[in-house]
């Protein structure tokens, strides 16, 4: 995705802000081209209320990013006439000066231009800029009927709950994979932790064991195997699976976790109904539940899906797998067991079993030396490297394998890679302040280590940071902004 691209909210609202200020609208009112700036900041807003929408039905709709391409360029020359209003306005006052009686004295602002001393003239008597102006009112509302035609809407508290764009599918208990490589360590740990008993030092029967860890890292695999473990069978004799995602909608969890404990259908359509019927279900019974893929931080919600697990026998766990430390630390446990990418020896074995399943590769040498550089590329991620294995396993040339290698595996189409829209949900999920200063970040070389107070000073340099919020400075802001991205998985501590 172009940083311009994901700029454009910023860059709308710094448009419609030059034309709503003072200066501007003084000038507009005198110059008699109100009606059409009226006209472009009505335009403006409406094309603004559908851009969170447009973002993510772009995955899926060439219509709409081309869409935002063109929105993107009409922005530019917008920009661009604005400043030319301001560079005629300069110009007119320097010839004015240089025509003035050398008796006179006047000032010359060269630093800031003001709109309010653009002269009639400059509109009124060069076609040039009225014809640019004509250009761009046509534009912007060709932009504002066109978003009707592509079915661009409002989207209530900031995101899309329409199912037309990717999502990531829904995970299940039994393993995708039969073997799971580098994870021995992280598997033990986590048994560990489900087999202990510990106290109760409040009025819960249940403990809870987050796994945290960026998208792709294989937080769901681990999950499912210590799910199918051996000794977890033998300690816990109520099993349930349930895959949370991104929609936090407590009834339907409810409904799944009480279909997944009695391997019936649930057909009840109160919330009531199934609360009730969950808490019997569990009651004295020491249970194992995996909610995976888990987004959501509203803590009231959080305790309305919880309640019934009070019923369950002491020693009860819930395995919580999310992206997000905050989430972890929401639902109680001081600490959670942090997933680090996998070693590249470990990379290699995922490699290798999707790309070379039924084939041996003593007999691929030529292929050797682009397969280590293409699983260094996989930066020890798991999902990385076996949709990487699997889109190579049907290439048989060492130019075919040689284009994957020198090419982003961002450039992947969404139906040849899970990589690029499971991480996209990561970015969707950021509120739209962070969106910008992850965007700006990507400005940064790869695997260039920065600063905390590095970056939040270039953020503040690009206006990305507020001046000053509940009494909070700018650093403050910052620093705020920096620890939410890395408690999200979108940044990674270097070791």
């Amino acid at each position: 995705m172009a940083i311009g691209e994901i700029f454009l909210a910023a860059f709308l609202g710094m448009l419609f802000t030059r034309l709503t200020s003072p200066e501007f609208l003084k000038f507009a009112r005198r110059e008699g081209i109100w009606k059409k700036a009226d006209k472009w900041r009505g335009m403006l807003l409406k094309v603004q209320e559908v851009l969170d929408d447009a973002e993510e039905k772009q995955l899926t709709e060439k219509a709409v990013k081309i869409w935002l391409d063109d929105l993107r360029d009409l922005a530019y020359d917008v920009e661009d006439l604005l400043d030319e209003f301001a560079t005629e306005s300069l110009r007119r006052e320097l010839m004015a000066a240089e025509e003035a009686s050398t008796s006179k004295v006047r000032r010359i602002v060269s630093t800031t231009v003001s709109f309010t001393k653009i002269s009639a003239s400059a509109i009124k008597f060069n076609p040039k800029m009225r014809s640019k102006m004509k250009e761009v009112s046509s534009r912007l509302d060709g932009m504002a009927k066109q978003r009707i035609e592509l079915g661009l809407g409002k989207m209530s508290g900031g995101r899309r709950t329409s199912t037309d764009a990717w999502q990531k599918p829904p995970s299940a208990s039994v393993p995708n994979e039969p073997v799971i490589y580098g994870r021995d360590g992280d598997k033990k740990k986590i048994i560990d932790l489900l087999l202990t008993e510990e106290a109760n030092h409040d009025d819960t029967n249940f403990h809870i064991v987050p796994i945290v860890g960026m998208g792709g890292i294989g937080k769901t695999t681990l999950a499912q195997h210590v799910f199918q473990d051996g000794l977890v069978k033998e300690r816990f004799g109520t099993k349930a699976w349930a895959c949370v995602s991104d929609d936090f909608d407590v009834m339907r969890i409810s409904k799944a976790i009480l279909e997944s404990v009695t391997s019936h259908p649930c057909d009840f359509k109160e919330y009531n109904q199934v609360q009730v019927k969950l808490r019997e279900a569990l009651a004295g019974k020491k249970f194992l539940l995996v909610l995976d893929d888990v987004w959501n931080k509203n803590y009231g919600l959080w305790v309305a899906l919880k309640t019934p697990f009070a019923a369950g026998a002491p020693g009860s766990k819930i395995i919580l797998t999310t992206r997000d430390a905050d989430v972890a630390l929401m639902v109680g446990p001081t600490e959670y067991h942090c997933l680090k990418p996998l070693s590249d020896q470990d990379c290699w074995s995922v490699f290798v079993k999707h790309a070379f399943e039924n084939r041996d590769l003593g007999a691929q040498t030529n292929l050797q030396s682009v397969c280590e550089r293409i699983v260094t590329k996989c930066k020890g991620l798991p999902l990385a490297a076996r949709t990487l294995g699997g889109l190579l396993r049907t290439k048989q040339r060492e130019d075919e394998w040689e284009d994957i290698l020198n090419s982003k595996i961002w450039d992947l189409s969404d139906s040849q890679s899970d990589i690029l829209p499971v991480l996209r949900l990561s970015y969707y999920h950021l509120p739209s302040h962070l969106k910008r200063c992850f965007t700006y970040s990507a400005l940064i070389p790869k695997d260039f280590e920065f600063e905390e107070k590095d970056l939040v000073l270039l953020w503040m340099a690009e206006g990305l940071v507020p001046q000053q919020v509940q009494n909070k400075q700018m650093e403050d802001m910052g620093a705020e902004y920096f620890r939410d991205l890395v408690s999200r998985s979108i940044f990674q501590v270097a070791n």
